[in-house]
């Protein structure tokens, strides 16, 4: 009888471990989707109103900038009795502003749409990295879990970077930018309402909210902590050789010969490359430390550009494209895995968002040295990536063998 009774609430367990799991999902896509579109839609609002490019990208950087605020803001996940509450009004302002930004072009001086999208910009990481902390809670507390539960996380990040240009693309062909833009806005408002519906954690403070460290605090943590100094400068070296991939692929199909729309093929590969790597952590998890981990992956990674860098036909730059999305994927489930297992619990919010501040910086940063290094050769950018990875990968190891000794 006892056990039948045992066995009953474990099923009942894992029916509430999954329905968490599914909302988190949703919460998480339709959020990162309004978070991966917005720029897009911003910059084709402006150009297709006759707005000069300057302005198209000063605009566009005005929601992707405050995205370095995000780590001060997360203090107060941390702070607070209801992390939820915190990540949903985020949404809800992110949806308010986006909107009111949109209708204000064109009707008002640019400096309002401006510190509109400003605000949507500061709310961004909280949707990326925000919701991100909110998931060790649901997948449960063994490893093995939680890390599939990662393989999810990454999907939905996939999934909001391709599907929101997608469907910005889609919307203002159809109809406008502007009317895309909103699409968005309706996105982020309605994961607001399903991030409420996630299962309620306790905080980590227990009322003690002076043990919570401030968001200088964590930085100087992250930067004395030896895994978590390595999570930090691995993702920054990794994204920024990773943002080289958009533009080398547009500049290869100059060498090969062929159209420089076949250039989409390569970065939508990327893209399902990502998803299928994502699936591949959710059948078969990550096992062992998140540390060696990283510097694994990090070396494929680096394999992954060298052989981009070395395609002779479409056909293999496509597959190479591929095989990069995957490991990319297995990699950031290693970030994850990271964020969650070293954090400090009462931290751990504001650890999420500073890695993931600083990954989307190093990003942009590498968006723009990747545009201005293919001026000289299309394979520079690729070079100095897999350079840039190799460094990290030395030190991390070098830096563990001092820790072990």
């Amino acid at each position: 009888m006892e056990r039948s009774v045992a066995s009953v609430e474990t099923a009942s367990r894992n029916v509430d471990r999954w329905s968490g799991l599914v909302r988190y999902v949703m919460a998480a896509g339709l959020a990162r989707t309004a978070d991966g579109g917005a720029v897009v839609a911003i910059v084709l609002l402006v150009t297709t109103q006759g707005g000069s490019g300057s302005l198209a990208g000063l605009l566009g950087a005005c929601i992707t900038a405050p995205h370095l605020l995000g780590p001060f803001v997360a203090r107060r996940i941390d702070l607070a009795d209801d992390g939820r509450k915190v990540i949903a009004f985020a949404c809800v302002l992110y949806s308010i502003t986006l909107a009111a930004a949109v209708s204000s072009y064109g009707q008002a001086p640019a400096v309002l749409t401006g510190l509109l999208l400003s605000v949507s910009g500061c709310c961004g990481p909280l949707l990326t990295g925000g919701i991100s902390s909110r998931l060790p809670a649901i997948a449960g507390r063994d490893q093995h879990s939680q890390r599939r539960a990662q393989g999810w996380d990454v999907a939905t990040y996939g999934i909001g970077g391709t599907i929101g240009p997608s469907v910005v693309a889609a919307v203002s062909s159809l109809a406008s930018p502007g009317l895309a833009a909103l699409c968005l806005a309706m996105a982020a408002f309605y994961a607001a309402w399903l991030v409420m519906r996630l299962p309620y954690s306790a905080p980590e403070h227990g009322g003690d909210v002076q043990s919570v460290p401030s968001a200088w605090s964590s930085i100087a943590l992250m930067a004395k902590d030896g895994p978590l100094r390595r999570t930090l400068y691995m993702t920054m070296l990794v994204a920024f050789s990773m943002a080289a991939l958009p533009i080398t692929a547009v500049h290869m199909t100059s060498l090969m010969g062929i159209p420089a729309a076949s250039a989409a093929a390569m970065t939508a590969a990327y893209g399902i490359g990502n998803l299928t790597g994502s699936m591949g952590v959710m059948l078969r998890p990550l096992r062992g430390s998140p540390d060696s981990l990283m510097s694994g992956w990090a070396l494929c990674v680096m394999g992954g550009l060298l052989a981009v860098m070395v395609s002779p036909t479409l056909f293999t730059a496509i597959a190479t494209y591929w095989v990069v999305g995957i490991i990319n994927a297995y990699f950031f489930a290693a970030t994850l895995a990271a964020r969650t297992e070293y954090a400090p619990t009462k931290g751990r919010g504001q650890v999420f968002l500073w890695v993931a501040a600083m990954k989307i910086t190093a990003g942009a940063a590498g968006t723009a040295a990747a545009g201005a290094m293919t001026g000289w050769d299309v394979r520079i950018p690729l070079m100095v990536g897999i350079g840039l990875i190799g460094s990290a990968v030395a030190l991390s190891f070098v830096e563990r063998c001092k820790e072990r000794s």
